[in-house]
């Protein structure tokens, strides 16, 4: 996500970074590089205007001038206008209304509709413990209702259930009426999609938005489509009025464009973004974070609350107290790669962290990447609970074996047995150091206070009112956190 934007950005502030005192030629210079890689990420034109002329203002003026750090103090101002046109405060479903509360969701055939409304179906009942209602007014597309009713049985959500010869008003009618008469704290209607805005379309929703009076009328865009997403997203407001924005396919858009774009064009704010293919793969949007993103400082925040909604509390004491006596075996390991895998992969978590754009091209270079990390818990889950135990036994033929079993060959099988040991070694110096004691309280659980952590990694993460604070030494990017960073083995 932004990795484009995000890279040509950070070359242009580590130029502006290294020198003394700026002039406006500089400053000049620098925007014109910052125009060109919003353009190249597919921002639109007239936000990349309004956008660079603010920030050029903002920087050749007093602010800059009188700064004791020029070239921090630009890279201030362009965080803060990024921050500015992403919408400042994050967005979530507004659900203050009678219920239940009618959600109508919107958008173009292939956009990821369907999904994502079962996705904050899902997040809606797990999260805010709603009671929800799906129901799909989509009588076009073949088995469009089936698609829903099979996601609605794997995230335990209700669906409404379907008769034949119904049209999508019907539908919502009999949809509000039982959701009144059963309880339901929210009804997600699901509409119809086109391939492409048309006036049978836009009729359609009217006339479902007239009789349902919805709280939320969502629009889901597909974020890879670029410029086309913000144009449907400025159709769909003049002629419906939308009160969010779903971005579906966030993961896999290294541009951004969309999402640069389409709140400064419709005015609406971005409500979530769909980060995967699984029905927990959505994220709330939080602007001033995406902006840190963006520029290169990171997510820690989220990467704390991400570790809170993913780590077992009761295994990570398991694991602290393990190592706390030096011990660490390849099972540990094992469940060490599971836990970066549910968090969003290798990339996912590197992303959050500020100030390790260029360590993430060098571990891809060396093929430490998502891909390795699962050939490494296969190699694992091929051996015996005996070798996992006591990877010591492990001689050739056995090796011969596991390499079989898991589609690999000794050569990675030896580099996973030297990764265990460096990990083994640092896991007992930092128990020795007592660095692993309140491990499990800092993600919601039991034992000691979170200020128990060592220095740079956890101390002080809590001010006194119960506030989370992350260290300065983890929001500096010229801080080289990368050497806090365990080793990887060189690819081979």
């Amino acid at each position: 996500m932004f990795d484009t934007l995000s890279n040509r950005l950070g070359d242009v502030f580590d130029r502006l970074r290294g020198r003394g005192a700026l002039n406006e030629a500089d400053v000049v210079a620098a925007m014109r590089e910052v125009r060109v890689a919003l353009l190249e990420a597919d921002v639109a034109l007239d936000v990349v205007k309004s956008f660079i002329e603010k920030v050029r203002e903002r920087s050749i003026g007093h602010e800059v001038t009188r700064s004791v750090t020029p070239g921090q103090q630009v890279i201030k101002i362009v965080n803060d206008n990024l921050i500015e046109m992403l919408g400042t405060e994050p967005a979530w479903i507004e659900l203050n209304a009678v219920p239940p509360v009618p959600i109508l969701m919107v958008g173009l055939q292939g956009g990821g509709k369907t999904t994502s409304t079962a996705k904050i179906a899902a997040r809606l009942a797990k999260r805010d413990k709603k009671k929800v209602m799906m129901a799909s007014l989509d009588v076009t597309r073949p088995a469009a209702r089936e698609q829903l009713r099979v996601l609605g049985e794997q995230i335990d959500v209700t669906t409404l259930p379907m008769a034949p010869g119904e049209t999508a008003l019907s539908i919502a009618k009999r949809a509000m009426t039982a959701a009144r008469l059963q309880g339901f704290d929210v009804v997600m209607l699901d509409t119809a999609g086109r391939v492409t805005v048309d006036s049978m379309l836009m009729d359609e929703i009217r006339q479902i938005r007239d009789l349902v009076k919805p709280v939320e009328t969502l629009l889901v865009a597909d974020a890879l489509t670029g410029q086309d997403a913000v144009i449907t997203a400025k159709n769909f407001h003049e002629n419906i009025g939308i009160s969010g924005i779903v971005l579906t396919r966030m993961d896999g858009d290294a541009r951004g464009g969309a999402a640069l774009s389409m709140r400064a064009v419709t005015g609406v704010p971005i409500k979530c973004v769909g980060v995967g293919e699984k029905l927990d793969d959505l994220e709330d949007f939080y602007p001033e974070r995406v902006a840190s993103r963006i520029l290169g400082m990171g997510d820690v925040v989220g990467l704390v609350e991400k570790a809170a909604e993913n780590i077992e509390i009761e295994e990570a004491e398991r694991l602290a107290a393990k190592m706390q006596k030096g011990q660490f075996d390849l099972d540990d390991m094992l469940s060490q790669l599971q836990q970066v895998s549910k968090m969003g992969g290798l990339g996912g978590l590197m992303g959050m962290l500020p100030g390790v754009n260029k360590l993430q091209k060098q571990m891809a270079g060396a093929g430490v990447n998502d891909q390795s990390i699962k050939r490494q818990a296969a190699i694992i889950q091929s051996m015996n609970k005996q070798e996992r135990k006591n990877p010591k036994i492990l001689n050739a033929s056995r090796k011969k074996r596991v390499a079989s079993g898991s589609g690999t060959s000794a050569q990675e099988i030896n580099r996973v047995l030297k990764q265990h040991m460096e990990m083994g070694r640092m896991m007992k110096k930092m128990g020795k150091m007592g660095g692993l004691k309140g491990l499990g309280s800092l993600l919601g659980g039991g034992g000691s206070s979170p200020n128990d952590l060592p220095s740079g990694l956890g101390q002080n993460m809590l001010d006194p009112s119960g506030k989370l604070k992350i260290p300065q030494g983890l929001l500096d990017r010229n801080n080289g956190i990368s050497r806090g960073l365990p080793r990887f083995p060189n690819k081979r």
